[in-house]
């Protein structure tokens, strides 16, 4: 039995798909408002690059899965009619569209009206690259352990629980006071108390599933264990971040880069134990 950890590549790729996603959305919404002027409007929009680095090394990171990388693009041969395909080529779309629009607007080459367009149709981009994502793993019926709706439902609560934090940090970076995006901590913390219930149901619901070999409790041994660090890690990435705020002062960017990074190892934690349940009906797959 195994914990997923043999899947590090796809666990690097779906949590830092979904943080960046979720950070998109928060930039977009910052820049939307309106109350920035020109200077600060374009130094939010050069640290959108940080997005497009942690989106390159998701990419790069889920090649490394694939059995040859050099054949990459043949996992888009079945658009349409495969979910993996269906996925992929949402997330090259969200990664072209988000880096080519950040580009034209660096250079200042992007007028005003499809600037705005840009951002909200990056933003949706990003919202269907998620749940295509889920699509991948949830519409295997063969797959119980993952043919249920906490795996959608899981990483959208990654992107919500990640992406807050991850668009604050670069709010920070770029000397954006956010004291208007004191909310998002709020965002990030009911997405942690929504995915400790996911836990919970789903580690209730795991005594439910079994087949021919194996009990899906058994799969992960240390479920409960593993996400108690999971939750632990989260709490305190959150703590990290509200603290100063609490004290009436805002987190600066070594503060924030910590709090991002352990928020990080817990929700890799919880992709690890998410690869780590997979069985099919009548095998169950080791780790």
């Amino acid at each position: 039995m195994g914990n997923g950890w043999h899947e590090w590549p796809l666990m690097i790729f779906t949590v830092l798909g979904q943080c960046v996603a979720g950070g998109f959305i928060v930039l977009t919404f910052a820049l939307l408002r309106g109350r920035q002027t020109d200077t600060q409007r374009h130094r939010i929009i050069r640290t959108m690059f940080g997005l497009w680095v942690l989106m390159g090394i998701g990419f790069a990171a889920s090649m490394l899965h694939l059995g040859s990388p050099l054949r990459a693009l043949n996992s888009l041969n079945r658009i349409g009619s495969s979910a993996l395909s269906n996925e992929i080529a949402a997330g090259s779309l969200f990664f072209a569209v988000g880096g080519l629009g950040w580009l034209l607007a660096v250079f200042k080459k992007l007028p005003p009206p499809l600037y705005r367009v840009w951002l909200l149709i990056t933003a949706v981009l990003g919202v269907v690259f998620v749940w295509m994502m889920g699509r991948v793993y949830d519409s295997i019926d063969t797959v119980p352990t993952w043919f249920t709706l906490w795996t959608p439902l899981g990483f959208f609560l990654t992107m919500f629980t990640g992406g807050p934090l991850l668009g604050y940090l670069l709010l920070r970076l770029a000397g954006y006071q956010a004291c208007a995006m004191r909310g998002l901590p709020v965002v990030t913390l009911l997405a942690l108390v929504a995915s400790l219930a996911v836990a919970v149901m789903q580690g209730i619901g795991l005594g439910t599933i079994s087949s021919s070999v194996a009990q899906a409790g058994s799969l992960v041994p240390d479920y409960g264990e593993l996400m108690v660090w999971r939750a632990g890690l989260l709490l305190v990435a959150l703590g990290i971040w509200v603290l100063p705020q609490r004290r009436n002062s805002l987190p600066g960017l070594p503060v924030l880069s910590l709090a991002f990074v352990l928020l990080l190892a817990g929700e890799l934690i919880g992709r690890g134990v998410f690869y780590g349940l997979h069985m099919t009906v009548g095998v169950a797959v080791a780790g």
